[in-house]
């Protein structure tokens, strides 16, 4: 099995190259093009928690004002290890890039890892599920934000609950995998402790023993809240606004084939109620896995009710995380059919809660795929044959994906005149502020986050950061800034609609 898995790396590996330049994957600074969006957000977080002292809490980065890297999406799980490698990487490193590649070797080795939990060890069976995971377009259409692009982990914790739910003494492993989905972000850990909770709850379905299983899922729990208080997640806030329920899953989407290949033409965009798009909720399984589904409900259906009441506990996680991604805003097509009114405050840490049908979409792959590996050669041509679908019809997406990772989005401020000022400076100070700036007013929002990554570029402490989450909600104080002469060192740069000029240089 383990060549299996290395072959099923390879592939992984095969797209990587594939998809994204060496450029993309090994940064500096110095170059002609930049990161754009979110993914500018968490290079630019990572290169200043790169080069800042270590402080306490570990992920806090002096040069942001002591802002915590997980607050702005930095992947501390592999951040952590770049900055003790620091004097070996090369001038403005960030390792985003890097992680895009890693998700991708990761993806199809896990998924075939999860697969053996169940007792499959021939290769077909595995390499075809391996294709076709590493085909779901909610894993393909995450490049947006990197961070979110580590589906593996929900792979390796399906894997981890049908060793746990077999009897297999794994919880340390199962354990040590809820802190790491923590450390890339705090949604995966959510759905991987959901996960590790099915375990228990199925084995006390079963009447089996569950309370050692209880245990093991709250040692899972316990070792999440403390690496959140040792590592300063506590406290963490928004913007303040009620947002769960904008960015849903609508109840169409699933079965909504936008970038479908076969069956996308004329769909323009995702599915949305909310009036908010449907980017968040996107979760079209592909064309393979809806056949799949088709398929082993009509053609095995007394094994497909076997296999749900054998597990149960994960089937009562699914429809719990599908609740939670449906949020109180439920919304069919382009209408909201039910509103639930305001939802619990600690709800809106999870706005974007359509992200959470991601592992019921695995889990759905998973179940069919194992169905249809256990009947006989006639399922394993079907399981083939679905792989295959589920891999074309997912081209649209990954050419989405290559084509975003080669944009190379050219530098619209003056990079040339700007990168010495920068260098030469003690501190930077960009005005207006991030919490100065109007949410509509995007030019300056873009200017903002393209002067931070060129600034990141040679890091200095700077006075501003967008982020996701705070400890204490930044206020706005320019005024008080510009009616304060510089400090020995600073350059003040202003950015208002979008343009830039030098208000103070370093004397």
């Amino acid at each position: 099995m383990r060549s299996t898995l290395l072959v099923a790396a390879v592939c992984g590996l095969v797209m990587a190259i594939w998809l994204f330049p060496v450029d993309f994957l090994w940064p500096g600074a110095g170059g002609p093009w930049r990161m754009a969006g979110d993914a500018a957000q968490h290079a630019v977080a990572q290169r200043y928690f790169i080069a800042s002292p270590w402080g306490w809490p570990v992920l806090d980065v002096a040069m942001l004002g002591g802002l915590n890297l997980a607050f702005a999406d930095g992947i501390p799980l592999l951040a952590l290890p770049l900055k003790l490698l620091a004097p070996l990487l090369p001038a403005g490193f960030h390792g985003i890039g890097l992680w895009y590649a890693l998700a991708w070797v990761a993806l199809p080795a896990s998924a075939a890892w999860a697969m053996a939990g169940a007792g499959e060890r021939r290769a077909l069976p595995l390499l075809a599920l391996a294709f076709a995971a590493m085909s779901m377009p909610a894993f393909i259409m995450r490049f947006g934000h990197a961070a979110l692009c580590g589906h593996f982990l929900l792979w390796l914790g399906l894997g981890c609950y049908l060793r746990l739910v077999a009897g297999r003494r794994i919880w340390p492993a199962a354990v040590a995998l809820q802190g790491a989905a923590l450390l890339v972000h705090p949604y995966l850990a959510v759905m991987t402790l959901a996960l590790l909770a099915a375990v228990p709850l199925t084995l006390l379905l079963r009447r089996g023993p569950w309370l050692r299983a209880a245990l093991g899922a709250g040692a899972g729990l316990a070792f999440v809240g403390g690496i959140m208080t040792v590592l300063g997640y506590l406290g963490a806030q928004g913007d303040g606004q009620r947002w769960y329920g904008a960015f849903a899953l609508n109840l169409l989407s699933p079965l909504w084939p936008f970038r479908s290949f076969f069956l996308g033409g004329g769909i323009a965009a995702e599915i949305d109620a909310t009036g908010h798009g449907g980017w968040e909720g996107y979760n079209w399984l592909g064309l393979g896995l809806a056949l799949g589904i088709a398929l082993v409900v009509a053609w095995r259906p007394s094994a497909v009710l076997r296999g749900l009441a054998a597990h149960a506990g994960l089937v009562l996680a699914c429809l719990g995380l599908t609740a939670l991604a449906v949020s109180f805003r439920v919304g069919l097509g382009g209408a909201v059919i039910l509103d639930l009114g305001e939802a619990p405050g600690l709800l809106e840490q999870f706005r974007a809660s359509g992200r959470f049908f991601w592992p019921v979409g695995a889990a759905l792959l998973l179940g069919v795929s194992v169905l249809l590996a256990r009947q006989g050669r006639v399922g394993l041509v079907a399981l083939a044959l679905l792989a295959v679908v589920q891999f074309v019809d997912a081209t649209p997406s990954r050419l989405a994906l290559h084509d975003w990772a080669r944009a190379q989005a050219p530098w619209r401020i003056d990079a040339a005149t700007l990168r010495p000022l920068l260098a030469s400076a003690g501190r930077v100070t960009l005005l207006p502020s991030w919490p100065c700036t109007a949410p509509d007013d995007h030019a300056t929002r873009e200017a903002l986050l393209e002067m931070l990554a060129l600034a990141s570029e040679t890091p200095r402490p700077i006075n501003t950061m967008y982020a996701a989450r705070w400890r204490e909600t930044p206020v706005c104080t320019d005024a008080a800034t510009r009616a304060s002469p510089p400090a020995p060192g600073e350059l003040r740069l202003d950015v208002s609609s979008g343009s830039w000029r030098v208000i103070a240089a370093p004397r």
